[in-house]
């Protein structure tokens, strides 16, 4: 197949992948690691598909010399994963294990010898399971604990990683971890997940203040945001999707960005001294990031309509918006529309609505899951994935020029991992795992990125 020439990117452009510690690492019995929320719940009956854990996942806590090698074959600019909490403080707080943050600090140390700059998230959804214990993200200590766990990992780290980012898509671990419980903790509260929402903000902002006092620069945050679209012009599938707008989007890019909540109703659903918090939740951030992966579209929700399947997961009856599926377009494996526009969209409603007070962008996560497998030979032909990546790029591009300040793009994922309640199902990676003898191999996307690369770095010489 042919394709057009990649748009050129500036010579600053960041080229990256990510992954998450929770879905490559396993070993989450050894070297003094603590269990984590996620390994209570995969050890509960039916909430992952197969019964699967991250227990071993792709095993990268004894492969992580070799994977970095796939890495530095990529050409990466930087790589973006994620600490585990638990195995750093095993309880969440007090006593550091040592062999934990060692671990760490001799993966940082060889991502810096081979020129790969370490993007580092501290919270990727794995709360350690006692904090959890003591409340998790419903109690407002927890804020407290992730700024001390900031200050951690940033006195033993600061001299060498090169992003900082403290959460991971809260929106995510809100909606699904505390309203819905189809992730770990499993809490269904409904729109008293907010509170949760509302300290992940608050631990993120002190963690932002922890990381600074130790040194630590380039700080932003890796944020899951994408358009949301009204099923028609009638005002009632209008209003549904500016509600369902505010929840996803604007409640958790509003106050990091402009230090206030989009409505005065989110706001008066939480306790604490919210006005204050504010202040630390919207500390200024030397870059944002983007997660972007599909675009959402909203109806008014209608008695007796269904709405199973539309989203990964279902929405319980009685809400104010009804998804509806997107159609007209290609889908990924796991049955996402696949709407390479919709980045450019929401790039550029970023820009609109926040303006100056908008830092650069990066997009931290972009991907799509096909279950590729290797054919007769070996080889793991990912033509759909290729043409995702490259469309996205585009979209991208196109935003670029038009003024969006866009300075690098992370693929997820570097391998196929633990894809939380999907288990080992969806495959996201640029490289098959088999899960069976951990044996790696690059897919035919694998050497387009890594040729991608290459071209834009010889360009610039």
């Amino acid at each position: 197949m042919t394709r057009q020439p990649t748009p050129e990117f500036p010579s600053s452009f960041v080229w990256g992948t990510a992954t998450a510690a929770y879905q490559i690492e396993g070993a989450v019995a050894e070297d003094g690691r603590g269990p984590s929320i996620w390994d209570e719940f995969c050890d509960r009956p039916g909430v992952v598909v197969g019964g699967d854990t991250g227990a071993v996942a792709a095993d990268h806590y004894h492969r992580w010399e070799s994977d970095i090698e796939l890495m530095k074959d990529l050409g990466l600019d930087a790589y973006r994963l994620s600490l585990s909490w638990s195995r750093i403080l095993p309880t969440g707080s007090g006593a550091v294990n040592a062999k934990g943050l060692d671990f760490y600090d001799r993966l940082i140390d060889r991502l810096c010898s081979v020129g790969i700059t370490p993007a580092v998230t501290l919270f990727h959804w794995d709360l350690p399971l006692a904090l959890q214990e003591q409340g998790g993200w419903m109690n407002r200590d927890t804020s407290y604990r992730l700024g001390e766990y900031a200050q951690v990992v940033g006195e033993r780290l600061s001299d060498r990683v090169g992003m900082w980012m403290p959460l991971n898509e809260p929106v995510v671990h809100t909606l699904y971890g505390h309203a819905l419980g189809v992730h770990a903790p499993g809490l269904a509260l409904g729109f008293e997940a907010f509170q949760a929402a509302h300290h992940q903000l608050l631990g993120h902002g002190l963690a932002v203040e922890a990381l600074r006092a130790t040194g630590c620069t380039n700080i932003g945050i890796a944020s899951n945001h994408a358009p949301v679209r009204a099923a028609s012009d009638s005002p009632e599938d209008v209003m549904a999707a500016d509600i369902y707008d505010h929840v996803v989007n604007w409640m958790f890019a509003d106050p990091v960005l402009v230090g206030k909540y989009p409505a005065d109703e989110f706001a008066q659903l939480l306790s604490g001294p919210v006005d204050e918090d504010l202040k630390i939740i919207g500390a200024p951030l030397d870059w944002y990031g983007i997660n972007y992966y599909e675009p959402t579209m909203i109806a008014a929700p209608v008695e007796g309509q269904g709405t199973e399947g539309v989203l990964e997961v279902d929405l319980p009856p009685g809400l104010p918006f009804a998804p509806v599926a997107i159609t007209g377009y290609p889908t990924t494996d796991f049955g996402w529309p696949i709407v390479p526009e919709g980045l450019g969209e929401i790039l550029r409603t970023f820009q609109a609505r926040f303006g100056d007070a908008l830092p650069p962008i990066y997009i931290t996560e972009s991907g799509c899951s096909f279950h590729d497998a290797p054919d007769a030979a070996g080889v793991v032909e990912d033509e759909a994935r290729i043409d995702y990546h490259d469309a996205h790029l585009r979209a991208l591009r196109s935003a670029m020029d038009d003024g969006v300040d866009v300075r690098g793009y992370f693929v997820w994922s570097l391998l196929d991992n633990f894809e939380w309640a999907a288990g080992y199902k969806e495959r996201f990676g640029l490289v098959h795992v088999d899960f069976d003898t951990q044996k790696r191999t690059p897919k035919t996307s694998f050497e387009w990125y890594r040729a991608l690369i290459a071209e834009h770095k010889s360009a610039q010489v």
